[in-house]
């Protein structure tokens, strides 16, 4: 019995830049956004900045470009800005919904990891990043607001 084994490959024509983050989503089958999140909110740890540009050129020299047309998950469940939970740009509302956990502890835990390495600066460098790659929903997958009974 022969099974194919996956391989991860980029894909730049589901990418940002070079498919690297698209590469590694549909390999470990989630969300492209939440990869590309992870990844930036890492790349800024203190001292971590030029070691995630770094590991990005990497991956996008060592890993091959995936042939044909690029394979979507089909789940459906995708990380987008919240439309109903927003303070600013619906990035922690957006989170929540997608952990399915209450904003406020999100909104708390981004605060707090932002002030406890004394890297405010940094946390709204994240912040800013994930307003731009973090989506809006579409109209198929927008949230319900709930009514007040």
């Amino acid at each position: 019995m022969s099974e194919e084994k996956r391989r991860l490959v980029r894909r730049p024509a589901a990418g940002k830049i070079a498919g690297v983050c698209a590469g590694i989503a549909e390999y470990l089958d989630t969300d492209v956004t939440l990869v590309r999140l992870a990844w930036v909110v890492l790349s800024i740890v203190p001292g971590a900045f030029f070691g995630g540009l770094i590991a990005y050129l990497a991956a996008w020299i060592i890993m091959p470009e995936g042939p044909g047309i690029p394979v979507t998950t089909t789940t459906g469940h995708r990380l987008t800005r919240s439309v109903v939970d927003r303070k600013i740009a619906g990035v922690c509302g957006g989170i929540a919904e997608y952990l399915h956990v209450d904003a406020t502890a999100i909104r708390v835990a981004w605060v707090v990891l932002s002030i406890v390495p004394g890297c405010i600066v940094m946390g709204v460098i994240a912040y800013l990043v994930a307003w731009f790659i973090m989506p809006e929903p579409t109209t198929a997958t927008t949230h319900a607001v709930p009514t007040a009974a």
